[in-house]
């Protein structure tokens, strides 16, 4: 993903500011959605705790909201993303994702989203619940870190974590103390607090460090589609992940397995190279507790029929921790 800078400035002025389109809820009113808290959704979804926050096991990713598509060299999705998800659409995307008995959504704090997701809550009664982390860098200035999570708590957020990207880096420079650092600031709001991460290691010092996270965020899927990453590409030394890889499945299954930490499975499509068919009931036999996908408004309700045969008829080792 390529990060956008947010100074105190950017942030809190965008974040305030209002969004010229117009959103009609209309639809949403008259469904008679009522809360999508447990099973009183026109669909349910099974759910699991983390830290007391009731989460479905499978999750609205929003890349696909902000636009941040992970599409490798085809540059003009990202183009044709930001024109089918407009204002509009993400409202209605979440309308569907609710009524489908997806309760929580993941994202990063885009100004612009962030209003959005505010109006919608606030305004129009949305119940979608939000996990959200921030992008300023916690080891560069760690006042605006704090600063843009006291925004996010502002408006309404649910459960914070630290951006994997960041989190990647934060082990490569061996700033294990910042990853503590960040967790606890989200337990010190009384919020579950966890770790995003692309990079195993960063799992593995979280644990070996005993930085108490609530839940962990983490890529997995397999390497069996055709551009899946070659054995010769994945030689040490290692030093960058792409956005959509899980590096070894095989051992992030390993380690995963004695972590009694929830786990939630992102890039489980690998950007869409593997189909929910085949990626949504290997992480779920596999260990993973949620499922984390990027979805348009289209295919949320066949992502989520699928997710449920997957959660019913899991097989799994590492028993379910949420």
């Amino acid at each position: 993903m390529k990060n956008t800078e947010i100074n105190r400035r950017t942030f809190i002025g965008a974040s305030l500011s209002t969004v010229s389109t117009s959103i009609s809820l209309s639809a949403f009113a008259q469904s008679g959605n009522g809360s999508i808290n447990g099973n009183t959704t026109n669909n349910t979804l099974p759910c699991g705790s983390i830290r007391g926050l009731k989460v479905s096991r499978l999750l609205l990713g929003g890349n696909l909201l902000t636009h941040f598509t992970h599409s490798r060299d085809l540059k003009y999705v990202y183009n044709l993303c930001a024109h089918y998800n407009t204002p509009q659409k993400i409202v209605e995307t979440m309308q569907l994702a609710e009524k489908q008995g997806i309760n929580t959504l993941v994202i990063h704090t885009v100004p612009n989203i962030l209003k959005i997701l505010e109006d919608y809550r606030f305004k129009k009664g949305g119940k979608i619940q939000w996990i959200i982390c921030p992008t300023a860098y916690p080891d560069v200035d760690f006042d605006l870190y704090k600063e843009q999570v006291k925004q996010l708590i502002d408006i309404g957020l649910d459960a914070l974590y630290l951006w994997g990207v960041t989190a990647d880096r934060l082990v490569r420079e061996k700033k294990i103390s910042v990853i503590k650092k960040a967790v606890e600031l989200g337990k010190e709001n009384a919020l579950p607090s966890g770790v995003g991460a692309h990079d195993l290691e960063v799992i593995k010092v979280c644990e070996k460090e005993k930085i108490e996270a609530d839940f962990y965020i983490k890529t997995f899927h397999h390497h069996n589609y055709p551009t899946a990453p070659q054995k010769e590409q994945l030689v040490e030394p290692y030093t960058e992940i792409p956005g959509y890889w899980c590096k070894d499945p095989d051992e992030t299954i390993q380690v995963m397995k004695d972590i009694a930490v929830p786990w939630i499975a992102f890039k489980v499509m690998s950007a869409g190279a593997i189909p929910p068919e085949d990626a949504f009931p290997y992480v779920f036999n596999n260990g993973a507790d949620h499922i984390l996908a990027g979805m348009f408004d289209f295919e949320i309700e066949q992502d989520v029929q699928i997710a449920r045969k997957a959660v019913e008829s899991a097989t799994r080792e590492r028993p379910w921790r949420s």
